[in-house]
């Protein structure tokens, strides 16, 4: 198992958590998502390393922007 934490730009409430959540979950491999509104952390528990730009498009896709 392996453990990232990112930092996401935009979120400010729980439907924003919910977004990102609901889009990193559905990558490959992810077993848990927990976002942290206030400090603008997701931490990603996943199989194996996940690649930076799938976890980007997906936050993306959320509506939000993954932080470098």
């Amino acid at each position: 198992m392996t453990e990232t934490t990112y930092s996401v730009e935009g979120m400010t409430c729980g439907h924003c958590a919910s977004s990102v959540r609901e889009e990193v979950s559905e990558l490959a491999g992810v077993r848990q998502v927990d976002v942290d509104v206030e400090t603008g952390r997701v931490t990603v528990t996943s199989d194996s390393p996940l690649a930076g730009d799938a976890v980007a498009a997906a936050v993306t896709e959320a509506g939000y922007r993954l932080v470098a």
